[in-house]
């Protein structure tokens, strides 16, 4: 499997956290489709299929970060 380059991922994730941040302010439409975007292009970037699951996928891809805890991607 490919792989994402972990500043393309920490780009991703930040994006989506401040548009969900955006979202519970604003809540208009245009910020819904971009952040349904990058929730799209960060499952595709991590091989999953929900976005909850892909931000900790990425998040362990990430430079310096402990992967011991990966109980939030078990079956």
């Amino acid at each position: 499997m490919l792989m994402a380059h972990p500043a393309v991922l920490k780009n991703l994730i930040e994006q989506y956290e401040t548009l969900r941040d955006l979202r519970a302010e604003d809540g208009s439409d245009a910020v819904r489709r971009r952040m349904d975007d990058i929730a799209y292009t960060l499952c595709v970037s991590t091989g999953t299929r929900d976005v909850d699951a892909a931000l900790v996928a990425a998040r362990h891809q990430l430079p310096g970060t402990e992967t011991g805890d990966d109980s939030l991607l078990a079956p």
